[in-house]
């Protein structure tokens, strides 16, 4: 499995776990199915861009953590 991806899956389930919630929870944030969801979690689905950014804006964070470029989970300053 590609290295980023394995990061990712590993990083979006950490963090919706660390918030206490479940698959089914973010899928409804989301606006997708709880399977389809459950999918990307376990890199058998790719998640598309603007998945990662909803992601990213949920658990306020940003994309490069979410994917392992970064360590850090504090996300950069948002442009207007």
């Amino acid at each position: 499995m590609n290295p980023v991806v394995r990061e990712m899956k590993l990083r979006i389930r950490d963090l919706r776990e660390d918030h206490d919630l479940s698959q089914k929870q973010v899928a409804e944030h989301l606006r997708c199915d709880q399977s389809l969801y459950s999918k990307y979690e376990r890199g058998e689905r790719e998640v598309p861009l603007q998945i990662m950014v909803k992601l990213a804006v949920f658990y306020k964070t940003s994309i490069d953590y979410l994917v392992g470029l970064t360590n850090e989970q504090k996300p950069y300053p948002r442009g207007k």
